[in-house]
């Protein structure tokens, strides 16, 4: 007899249970990641309005937007080369991050 972890990856995709699992972790990632796109304009916004940037890392900015470039490209090559929920929530997450960047550094010139 068969115990679940002894199954082959193959067999584990085909239980019901975790083809709703994932489809519900693939949409709960969406929703998230789309979220956090959302959560970064108050911060963006407040630098813009104040115009004063000092207390914000541009390092700390820029290394999240080279995590989210990182993450898309390697969902995307991990996917066939294919354009995926999770690779364009990526994309924006990097974009949005490296918009907050140009920002504090144009406020620090």
């Amino acid at each position: 007899m068969s115990t679940p972890s002894c199954r082959s990856p193959a067999a584990l995709a085909d239980v019901p249970e975790r083809s709703f699992y994932r489809r519900v972790l693939t949409w709960s990632f969406a929703f998230f990641n789309s979220v956090r796109v959302l959560a970064y304009l108050p911060t963006i916004w407040a630098i813009y309005a104040s115009g004063d940037s000092q207390q914000h890392s541009w390092f700390t900015w820029l290394t999240w937007a080279g995590a989210n470039t990182t993450m898309a490209l390697w969902l995307y090559e991990q996917n066939s080369r294919r354009v995926t929920r999770a690779v364009a929530v990526n994309t924006c997450n990097a974009v949005i991050c490296a918009a907050t960047v140009v920002l504090i550094l144009a406020l620090r010139s």
